[in-house]
């Protein structure tokens, strides 16, 4: 086989390999949720986030050094080891039968996050640079892996538990997901080719995290911390969120939820051809401003609200003579209130299943005096309603969710695209970083939401903490421009990509 030939074999099993490896890590978020919603375990809210959430740790905190054993001792190596270690952990899921035991698992199956470090740097040295930009955008669509298990998991719980009525077949979920695992690896073996390149051959350890003194470093961490770690965290809080807020079956979530994932996943190589045509920084400003409109709209909560409102007072003081829904008589003077309308938008809406889009008010009064009542001046005759609605309908909801994932998925090229651009002989280690502080935003993620939720009872208070991580960020974006334009002459604003002036 030639070496073109040979680079898209490694691609391709790569990108199958690492399809696979993401479904797997994103596992907790279906199993957990199924098992807390069927009473097999009683997991709060904060517990379910620490579990969603620990796969993703292990993940995260093991690329840095995944990567550097991959440049070492090659892909062909370090992949099929990663599998196998995750195939081991995932089947001992089934046999889990406590909060402690399900946490040491899923630390051990989370391996399967490594994947993306071990597959940028086995597939990067297949492929000239002018290419890599394309065929690392491929292999990155693989979080698309996602969805698979959104979409399909739920279903394969139902066919494994008969339909909930062998509750004990979840068991078999894992031992499903291992044997893929085992199986990719063989095929990972296979049509896969032995090549590495020594980076940072004769330099400390030191001197090649140098870069890390950089601030812009953290600057692309806390940018992938969002884009990739709130991505990763989505991918698994909104299947909870859509059985505990709008009531949906398992498998119906779960689909909602790779509405979410898919797209995100496979949108990433675009995400890279839009940073090569209008830079990197600009995609960003993009994409963290259509986010931030997103995830404020999405932070209203359903409500519905009955609150005080606008009364009527008797006017001077005088006997109750007759009381109606629209009327009240006092002495000789009539007050005239404003009906409930059984008929009004809220209830209707309700009845006939149609969609709101606003926030809806409606108001009545109620008499709080009957016939024969002797009243005072200025003494309430009528107490004021309104009632405040607000759908929050799944529809639109979806819609701006699936405006964040389309969004993330392009953010999350753009700040790979960054590094090269600042730091092309440290790719490794700044990417490394990048890629770590951005897992633990997956890690991190479910957890606060789950205590979040635990506090207040809301569940939107996830779209409150990624606003205000949006803002951060282009905070940070904006003062280091600004930086730059004090520092330097105004004439370099069009030169704001270039390296020697951050």
């Amino acid at each position: 086989m030639t070496d073109s030939g040979k680079a898209i074999s490694v691609l391709t099993v790569n990108t199958l390999s690492f399809i696979i490896c993401f479904a797997c890590w994103m596992l907790y978020g279906v199993l957990i949720t199924y098992l807390v919603d069927n009473g097999i375990f009683n997991f709060d809210k904060a517990q379910m986030g620490w579990l969603i959430g620990t796969p993703v740790l292990t993940g995260s905190i093991v690329r840095l050094p995944v990567g550097v054993w991959t440049d070492r001792y090659g892909g062909r190596i370090v992949f099929p080891l990663i599998m196998i270690v995750s195939a081991i952990s995932m089947y001992c899921v089934s046999f889990c039968n406590s909060f402690d035991e399900f946490l040491l698992a899923g630390l051990g199956f989370g391996l399967a996050g490594t994947s993306f470090a071990v597959g940028i740097a086995y597939t990067s040295v297949w492929f000239p640079k002018e290419r890599q930009g394309t065929v690392l955008g491929i292999f990155g669509a693989g979080n698309a892996g996602a969805a698979i298990t959104s979409f399909g998991a739920p279903h394969l719980l139902n066919f494994l538990t008969n339909h909930g009525q062998n509750l004990e077949g979840w068991r078999s979920l894992p031992k499903v997901y291992a044997a893929v695992l085992l199986v990719m690896t063989v095929i990972f073996w296979l049509f896969s080719h032995p090549k590495k390149v020594d980076h940072g051959k004769g330099f400390t350890i030191m001197q090649q995290l140098a870069p890390l003194k950089h601030a812009r470093v953290w600057r692309f961490g806390l940018y992938y911390f969002f884009v990739f770690g709130g991505f990763v965290a989505l991918s698994q809080w909104l299947i909870p969120y859509y059985l505990n807020v709008y009531g949906m079956s398992l498998a119906t979530a779960g689909l909602m939820a790779a509405m979410f994932s898919l797209p995100s996943g496979v949108i990433r190589a675009f995400g890279g051809w839009m940073s090569d045509i209008w830079g990197a920084r600009s995609v960003m400003y993009w994409v963290l401003c259509s986010c931030l409109i997103a995830c404020v709209l999405l932070s209203v909560p359903r409500m519905d609200i009955m609150s005080p409102g606008e009364g009527v007072m008797a006017a001077k003081k005088g006997e109750v003579k007759s009381v109606s829904d629209d009327t009240i008589t006092v002495g000789a003077q009539k007050y005239s209130l404003k009906k409930k309308e059984s008929s009004n938008v809220i209830t209707y809406a309700a009845e006939h299943e149609d969609m709101l889009v606003w926030p809806t008010f409606t108001f009545w009064q109620e008499p709080v005096v009957k016939v024969g009542d002797n009243v005072q001046k200025k003494q309430l005759l009528a107490r004021g309603v309104t009632h405040i609605f607000f759908q929050a309908n799944v529809w639109i909801f979806t819609a701006l969710v699936l405006i964040v994932g389309v969004a993330t998925g392009i953010g999350k090229a753009a700040v790979y695209k960054h590094i090269p651009d600042y730091f092309p002989t440290d790719v490794g280690v700044v990417g490394g970083i990048v890629g770590v502080i951005g897992g633990l935003g997956g890690w991190a993620g479910p957890i606060l939401f789950g205590l979040m939720l635990n506090a207040t009872g809301i569940w939107t208070t996830c779209w409150f903490f990624f606003s205000a991580i949006i803002v951060l960020c282009l905070a940070w974006m904006h003062w280091t421009i600004t930086h730059m334009m004090n520092v330097n002459a105004p004439e370099l604003a069009r030169f704001i990509e270039a390296e020697t002036t951050a």
